[in-house]
């Protein structure tokens, strides 16, 4: 049928740290959760009136940012992060997640502005499992901004 558009797929997309130059290995992610955004409000109740209560917004509060990957050696994200947690040398970082169409052309992107590390997992090693060794990266983050294209 011309013209039919589909949603977009949620496995093809790209991580993209402003700090860092470009490459294969740190820009490739298994998994992105937490852009998400969530208007916080305060209740306020009306004098003489018992039946309920206005809702006014405060302030936007932002979800931590968590990116899976399988374990990289010599990452430059994962030197960052090192830094931060064993030195407590914090370097702030900007970075942009991008939604990619099938022609790998930007679809959506969400920049995500003074990134921090607040945590780093390793997944558990078993051997009577046949899998990779996966590496998540907790970041917190003032904000981000979405950029349609």
């Amino acid at each position: 049928m011309a013209g039919q558009v589909y949603p977009p797929v949620g496995f093809h997309f790209v991580v993209e740290f402003e700090l860092f130059p470009k490459t294969d290995q740190d820009t490739r992610f298994q998994e992105v959760t937490g852009l998400n955004v969530e208007m916080q409000m305060e209740s306020i109740r009306e004098g003489g009136e018992n039946r309920f209560e206005h809702q006014l917004p405060v302030r936007t509060k932002y979800s931590d940012l968590v990116l899976k990957r399988g374990l990289f050696v010599g990452s430059d994200v994962y030197r960052w992060a090192k830094d931060a947690f064993e030195n407590f040398q914090f370097q702030p970082v900007n970075l942009s997640v991008t939604l990619l169409n099938d022609q790998h052309a930007p679809l959506v992107s969400w920049h995500v502005v003074h990134a921090l590390p607040k945590k780093w997992d390793i997944s558990a090693f078993n051997a009577e499992q046949n899998s990779i060794a996966i590496e998540t990266l907790t970041l917190t983050y003032r904000y981000y901004t979405t950029i349609r294209n």
